[in-house]
Order: structure tokens, then sequence, then C-alpha cells
């Protein structure tokens, strides 16, 4: 009578999981991919000591997006990209067509450059960076034309592709990420500090179809993009390049999309050469690829949006402080004292830059935080620390634009490269008034409240 009785029970469990497997999902998801390879030399970006143009290719560069349409017919698109930023110049433009196009609204999307420094320049992003002389300014100019299309088209091609889906999330751990503010006699500098807060979390969407069959990967990492150094001439995504490949290669069929989270202070260790980009990005798609297969928590609809502009304060600044700096020996510094002077000349000194912020919340299971610029760590561990004790939270930088680094309040009291040198690099008057963290999580506060947090 008892075996009786389990065979029934097992019969029950197989018919109720049968039922189960054939229910309709919450989700659409469609992905959508543009090949943004440049054809011939061009000036890469993110290193200051670069003296010409890109020498060949290591592996291509891509736009890729997934598009999710919730049980309520709100449909949301994630843009991974291999550049360096995607500026407002771009993304608002982008973001309005694709509204007037697909009515999709501007919190529900979301665009995340991957922030590899092998890369083309993309226009306006590092000005001061970079003297280029008119032929190499106009490739710049010509291959954010082409940015702004691809962006366009990956959305376009994700949209167009919208079939049933289950989502599924897990978290991992990475291995390489380490703090690079190492204090020295002379100030902070860019170097090794093990004992500096990190984040190794390595968060995982897998996106399957109703039966389980793998369709697309969304991961990130909060670490620079900068396996490879200033010395490098060839193109490639560096270690989030090799990680995509490596889990298409794992995952035959599946797309593979890389987030870069606040890795603003966090650099791969150790690093310097093609091999190291290599192996942190085949470890990073291994570890991605065992929270995959492992027990992952469901994702339910709806899908809530929330997007917003604040604006960031800088400390104050006068035009006679600039005018002292056209006598420096350092010709980045000459150079933007130029610039300041001339916004002086024009009536429009640069006291502010705005700031966009956004979150996206899967019913009461995940949220997505995206913050603009270059994050410090500081801010992901904050606003998990606020907002992850019931539900898991990731917080992606670089995301929708990058006006400049984004220090926190410890940040800049330290000082160092993310606090004030950068800003000369990125055309900004100087550091940010100490109030920058407390209006950046002003806004956070605002758009998780929207979101329903």
């Amino acid at each position: 009578m008892k075996r009786a009785k389990s065979v029934c029970g097992l019969l029950s469990f197989v018919a109720t999981a049968a039922c189960l497997a054939a229910a309709p999902a919450d989700f659409k998801a469609g992905v959508g991919r543009v090949k943004i390879t440049p054809e011939g030399p061009i000036w890469l970006s993110g290193y200051a000591s670069r003296t010409h143009p890109s020498e060949g290719v290591v592996h291509d560069l891509w736009i890729k997006a997934l598009a999710l349409e919730d049980w309520r017919g709100a449909r949301t698109v994630i843009v991974g990209a291999d550049l360096i930023a995607l500026p407002r110049a771009i993304t608002d433009p982008v973001a309005a067509r694709l509204q007037a196009r697909y009515g999709l609204e501007r919190a529900r999307i979301l665009f995340n450059a991957s922030h590899t420094h092998t890369a083309p320049v993309v226009r306006s992003n590092l000005t001061a960076m970079y003297a280029l002389d008119e032929e190499n300014a106009r490739r710049i100019q010509s291959y954010g034309d082409v940015i702004a299309q691809a962006l366009f088209d990956a959305v376009a091609a994700a949209l167009g592709d919208l079939k049933p889906a289950r989502i599924y999330y897990g978290e991992g751990r990475g291995s390489f990420a380490v703090n690079r503010r190492e204090a020295t006699a002379k100030g902070m500098r860019i170097g090794v500090n093990p004992s500096g807060p990190s984040d190794h979390t390595v968060p995982a969407l897998k996106i399957t179809t109703p039966d389980g069959a793998l369709r697309a990967i969304v991961f990130a990492y909060a670490c620079h993009n900068t396996t490879l150094t200033g010395d490098f001439y060839r193109i490639s995504g560096d270690y989030a390049g090799f990680a995509q490949l490596a889990l298409e290669k794992a995952h035959p069929g599946a797309t593979a999309i890389f987030l870069q989270l606040c890795g603003a202070d966090q650099n791969p260790n150790p690093r310097g050469t093609l091999e190291l980009a290599r192996q942190h990005g085949e470890s990073l798609a291994a570890e991605v690829s065992r929270v995959i297969n492992g027990p992952l928590k469901p994702l339910r609809g709806p899908l809530r949006a929330a997007f917003l502009t604040t604006e960031l304060r800088f400390a104050p600044h006068t035009r006679e402080m600039f005018e002292q700096r056209l006598s420096d020996n350092n010709p980045y510094r000459q150079r933007h004292a130029r610039l300041m002077l001339q916004a002086y000349d024009e009536r429009r000194p640069i006291r502010t830059t705005v700031y966009p912020v956004q979150a996206l919340r899967f019913d009461r299971d995940l949220t997505l935080v995206a913050l603009a610029g270059e994050v410090v760590i500081d801010y992901q561990l904050r606003i998990k620390r606020e907002y992850g004790e019931r539900e898991p939270v990731v917080v992606a930088g670089y995301s929708n634009d990058v006006p400049c680094y984004i220090p926190s309040r410890r940040v800049l009291k330290e000082g160092g490269y993310e606090a004030v040198d950068s800003m000369i690099y990125y055309g900004m008057p100087g550091p940010f008034d100490e109030d920058v963290e407390e209006t950046l999580m002003a806004a956070v506060r605002k758009v998780m409240k929207l979101v329903g947090r």
C-alpha cells in the first residue's frame, strides 16, 4: 500500500512539474548584436601616453542588446558595448529615436560600456587626453556616427526577436580585481592596495526559452577593463571581451552581454599582457558558467523602471586659477586651462554636471541600479548595504553617460587621480564639492522609491 502511494505521489509530482514547465513565462526576451570593429587604424581610448593609431585587431568589438517584455507588455532594453564610454551626446539622441520608433520610455533603456581601453575614442569622451590632428579627429567623429547607428540597430534587432522566456538570477565570485588607490608619502597614486575596498560579486542573469534552452547571459563585475596598458595598440575588449567570447563558445547559440559595475578604483591584478587579459576573461567566464549551471533564483514580472537626472556640483573655482596654470610645465594642464578659460570667455564656466540615475526592478526579486560615470566602489557597497538585505541589488557604473570620475566623500577627501587629477582629461573644472555623495544618493533614493523600494 505504501508503494502504491509512493508511485501515485511520484506521478503527481511529474504531472505537476510538466504543468509548470508548460505554464506561460512571465517574460518575452530578444537579443540583438552589431559588430563595431572599425575598419583601418583609429586612435584608441583611455591612455594619454599613446602616440599613434591602432595596429590591428585581437577580436571584434560588439554592441549587444537584450530586450525584455513583461506580462503587462512593458518593454525594457539593456545594452552592453565594448567601448570605453557611451556619452550622453550619443545615448540621448539614440534613446529619443527609440522612443519615437518603438515607444520605449527613457527609463526602460539602459546603456552600459565595458570601459575597455583598447577600443576607439568615443566622440568627446576624455576630451583633453588626446592631441588629435585633423584626420584622426575626423575618424573619431565618423566612428561616433557608427556607434549611434549600431546602438539603434542592436535594440531594434532585439525587439524584433522577442519570444517567450524565463529569467533567472545568481551570483558568483571574481578573483582578479584589486583596489588601486595606494597611499604614499606624496599622496594617493594608482597602484595596488589589497586592503582597500572591493566587491568581488559576479552577478549573472540567465535567459532561457520556456523549455530551458539557453538564449542569453548577462553578467557583470566591478573592475577597470585595463589588463592591457598604454603600450598596447591592438583593438580588443580586454578581459570583458575574452569573457564574452569564452561564454559564447561554451554555450553555443547563446549571447553573452557584459555590464561594468562600479570599478573606477579597481584594476585587474596582475595586468600588462594579452595573455593576462585572456586569463582574467576566461576565469570570469568559468565562474559565470558555474553560476548559471547551479541553483538560481527565478525572476518574476512586472519589470518596473525609473530614470532621472540630477546635478552634481563642482568645488568653487575662479578664472585666476586657470590663468595661473597656463604657465604649467604639464601640457595636459595647459590644455585644460585653455579649455576652462574659453568657457569663462563665453560666460559659461562649468559649475555642475548633469548626472543620470536609473533603476530597474524585477517584481520583488532583483533591483538593478545604473549610475553614470566612473563610479568608485564605495557607492556599490553603500547601495547594496542600504538596499540589499531583502533582495539582491546590482549596481552598475558607466551607464547612460560617462562625464567623469565620481568619487565618494572618502575618496574626495583622500585626493588622487579619481578625485582630482582625472578631471583634467575629462575637461571638467576640478574636484566635486564635498556634498557629491549625498547628492547622488538622494537621487538613488528617488529612483528606488519609484520602483517600490
